[in-house]
């Protein structure tokens, strides 16, 4: 039997080269010579699925198929699994020629499938995650005030304003009691607002910069969903960085810091079951503040996970 061709590669560079042997030892060999491997445990592949050849096998391939060689230890996971590190690769070390490749795709592309994985590629290419001022990613503050002058200002102010509607919900109750109850609840509230206050409307919570302990995501801004009140984790595996861009910006938006025990049907009517029994001294002032307002209550969860039924949790 004559030599057969094949196109070999390596995990030793990129390029491919014409090998022509006529068994399997044979092709280890001379793969090892020319990418100056040591023989020993080295083992070929086929490089479309990574299923390895042994010596009958090899007699079975059509000229020129395409292998790859492997030393003692390496994996590979077929062609596929190449393609997709390369892209991820250049995606990381020229991420701007990305961009213009897959727009030039994305034009003439007519399937909705690959549109959508182009869409998102270009999408992800455009991020500026380590940027943090303003002047250096113009684009993800675009519609924001110009008194933030950084991403975290912004995220940090961001989560105040959930606190501080948190706080309005509170504070309008009172609006529908009736005697004392509405001087003693609004006083009571007031000493709940001054708690919250001294933690700064726990703004940490989104911003990036915020010591470890008490913010919500890794020091990059990348936040994980932490699954329905009922659940221990995400089933969904929800994660965003609203660090990376406008658009992840505005979608995180709609994120939400769940109550566990929930503020309507049960913290709030246990505030008024307090005040009624004059039971409010600090530790029922700390006791809400917490469940209100800090994530002992509180649950970041992306809106498929925010189960809007009751909950039948109390303290």
């Amino acid at each position: 039997m004559g030599a057969k061709p094949f196109k070999v590669a390596s995990l030793e560079d990129d390029r491919r080269y014409g090998l022509a042997a006529r068994s399997l030892e044979e092709l280890v060999r001379k793969g090892c010579r020319k990418w100056q491997l040591p023989q020993k445990g080295c083992r070929v592949c086929l490089f479309e699925d990574g299923t390895e050849i042994d010596a009958d096998y090899f007699y079975t391939l059509n000229d020129h198929c395409e292998v790859i060689i492997l030393k003692e230890g390496q994996q590979w996971n077929g062609g596929l699994h190449y393609c997709i590190n390369k892209v991820l690769n250049t995606f990381y070390a020229n991420s701007e020629e990305l961009t213009q490749i897959a727009s030039q795709m994305l034009s003439d592309e007519k399937s909705f499938k690959k549109r959508v994985l182009l869409q998102n590629l270009i999408q992800k290419s455009n991020e500026n995650i380590s940027a943090e001022n303003r002047e250096d990613d113009l684009k993800w503050f675009e519609g924001l005030d110009l008194r933030f002058k950084t991403k975290s200002d912004y995220m940090r102010f961001s989560c105040g304003k959930r606190m501080r509607n948190y706080l309005t919900e509170v504070k309008n109750h009172g609006k529908i009691l009736e005697g004392k109850m509405v001087n003693m609840y609004d006083a009571f509230v007031k000493q709940i607002e001054k708690r919250l206050k001294q933690s700064k409307f726990n703004g940490c919570y989104f911003d990036r910069t915020a010591i470890e302990k008490s913010r919500l995501c890794d020091n990059n801004g990348h936040f994980i969903c932490q699954g329905s009140f009922d659940s221990i984790s995400c089933g969904y595996d929800h994660s965003i960085n609203p660090y990376s861009n406008k658009e992840n910006r505005i979608i995180f938006s709609t994120w939400n810091l769940d109550h566990r025990i929930e503020k309507k049907r049960t913290i709030i009517p246990d505030i008024v079951k307090a005040v009624l029994n004059q039971n409010i001294d600090n530790d029922k002032v700390e006791k809400f503040y917490k469940h209100l307002f800090t994530v002992e209550n509180l649950k970041l969860v992306h809106v498929v996970c925010h189960k809007k039924c009751k909950h039948n949790l109390s303290f």
